[in-house]
């Protein structure tokens, strides 16, 4: 089982770099440079393409976790993981259907859903994060 003790925090990585990654190209595109934010784009693609292969392969091998948190932290807790969960879902054909658009030089289709494509992957990513982190550092598992 060394995956379900290791693949949780390359997850973590991988989520993390994601964010960077669509935080330099958000930025990039409002300063006008179209192919520096191209660049980032696409490597945020390929790092949440790797990230779900990895989130797969965990969940395939992994134990079912049982969040340990009480009180108002149980709500909380699956409220995020809820909606990160379905956002998750929706997000994927929003980023196949952004890249796509821009791949083939549809930019006006693309600025048009990228607007709701950027805010929903960087909930995704973000949310992702933080779901690692209380599992992982705020009510980890005991031993």
């Amino acid at each position: 089982m060394i995956t379900a003790a290791l693949l949780p925090h390359v997850n973590a990585v991988l989520n993390s770099m994601s964010v960077v990654l669509l935080l330099i190209g958000f930025i990039l595109i409002k300063l006008g440079r179209k192919e520096a934010h191209r660049k980032f784009m696409v490597a945020a693609i390929v790092v949440s393409g790797v990230f779900l292969v990895s989130y797969l392969t965990y969940h395939f091998t992994a134990p079912v976790f049982v969040f340990p948190g009480t009180g108002w932290a149980v709500p909380a807790y699956y409220t995020l993981l809820v909606s990160h969960v379905v956002m998750a879902m929706v997000v994927v054909p929003m980023v196949t259907v952004t890249a796509w658009r821009a791949y083939h030089g549809r930019f006006d289709r693309h600025k048009a859903i990228a607007r709701w494509t950027w805010p929903v992957w960087m909930f995704v990513t973000t949310s992702g994060v933080a779901v690692y982190a209380i599992l992982y550092h705020v009510y980890p598992a005991p031993m």
